[in-house]
């Protein structure tokens, strides 16, 4: 078969290494030239990380040598910070990641078209993978086949890097007069950290005024504890709504989406790359048991998708949650924190106790001591 890729990023890197090993002809055409990344680290669960052993063990080995492990969330709130643990996650460079699915390629002797705008299909393709991200012009192309739907969220965020070290997902919340503002941030390698600021509708409307360097200058004033006396780096940083994608169809023709370009997840509850990374899996798995594209598409969209909707469904519940974050801010801390960690469907009462009984006691004891309202 030959498979035509179009996006060289994690997803459509890791379906042509895939593919290649079940002896299919594969190309991959991406936009930005070798080396042009945006954004900081990416993050995986363990379960993916088993995930991906079994179909790669080289790239599985390269990744997890460039990966740096937590078990710990850490939330702040009014000032004080409540670690929560059983959360175990592994955090790796954007560019580390997309250099070691590179040299895998090349390894196999997949040809990949760098700096090469692709506004139509490539001919002659038995299968072509639309991996081209959220702004995917090939699905655009096919939008009305797929049926896309787009749609904005209400924050605005903005993804910087760091030099301050986190011990692990850290989730700070900060009111600063009538502001609040919301800092993701996980250390990802030796030196770095990804530090993704969100902000409200009524606080965007006070800061966007300030231009993107004044803008970073609050933000490290307003969370000068964390950062430690540190800058936040900018690598063509800026203020962005999160853009919900949905397709109620995954394939038509031979032509089938990946990753960004077939759905989100707010960034809350899981990384889009690891997402992308698991359908590209999916789609190979596919591939594996059936040798047609009228075969395989239809097992990879039905199987797929029926693992994936009702972690799309709490991406959706945890965007909400941060959207409308204001409403809880009045909360004392152990209730403030159990909300957070229940703010989807992923995380109830049950798994809550089993990954840290310890915090669900303190919290239990807070409700007992404290008849007012906030459970």
């Amino acid at each position: 078969m030959k498979v035509h890729i179009v996006g060289g990023g994690p997803a459509g890197l890791y379906l042509a290494i895939l593919l290649r090993q079940l002896d299919h002809k594969v190309e991959v055409w991406e936009r930005n030239p070798q080396n042009n990344t945006f954004g900081w680290g990416v993050v995986f669960s363990d379960q993916t990380l088993a995930s991906l052993q079994e179909p790669d063990p080289t790239t599985h080995r390269l990744m997890t040598q460039r990966m740096r492990t937590w078990e710990n969330v850490d939330i702040i709130h009014r000032g004080v910070c409540t670690s929560v643990a059983g959360n175990r996650f592994s955090g790796i460079a954007r560019i580390d990641l997309l250099a070691v699915l590179q040299g895998r390629c090349q390894e196999l002797g997949v040809p990949i078209h760098y700096a090469t705008d692709i506004r139509h299909i490539p001919p002659g393709a038995d299968l072509v993978v639309g991996a081209d991200g959220v702004a995917s012009r090939l699905r655009q192309r096919f939008r009305q086949r797929f049926g896309t739907q787009l749609g904005l969220g209400s924050n605005r965020y903005i993804w910087y890097g760091t030099q301050a070290p986190f011990a692990g997902l850290t989730l700070t919340f900060r009111l600063d007069g009538d502001d609040l503002f919301m800092a993701h941030s996980y250390k990802y390698s030796q030196d770095l950290s990804t530090f993704i600021v969100e902000v409200d509708e009524a606080t965007w409307r006070r800061l966007r005024y300030l231009g993107e360097a004044r803008s970073r200058r609050r933000l490290e004033q307003v969370f000068a504890p964390e950062l430690q006396g540190q800058p936040l780096l900018s690598n063509r940083s800026k203020w962005i709504r999160f853009v919900n994608v949905v397709n109620q169809h995954w394939y038509s023709g031979n032509v089938v989406l990946l990753g960004d370009a077939l759905h989100t997840a707010h960034f809350s509850i899981g990384s889009g790359t690891k997402l992308a990374m698991e359908d590209s899996l999916a789609l190979w798995q596919a591939f594996r048991t059936h040798s047609t594209v009228e075969q395989a598409l239809p097992v990879f969209e039905s199987g797929r998708r029926s693992g994936l909707d009702g972690f799309l469904a709490a991406a959706v519940t945890s965007q909400r949650w941060f959207e409308q974050a204001r409403n809880h801010m009045h909360l004392d801390v152990l209730p403030f924190c159990y909300r957070v960690m229940t703010r989807s469907s992923r995380v109830d009462d049950t798994s809550l106790q089993r990954r840290d009984p310890a915090f669900v006691a303190a919290y239990q004891q807070w409700l007992r001591l404290n008849d007012t309202g906030q459970e």
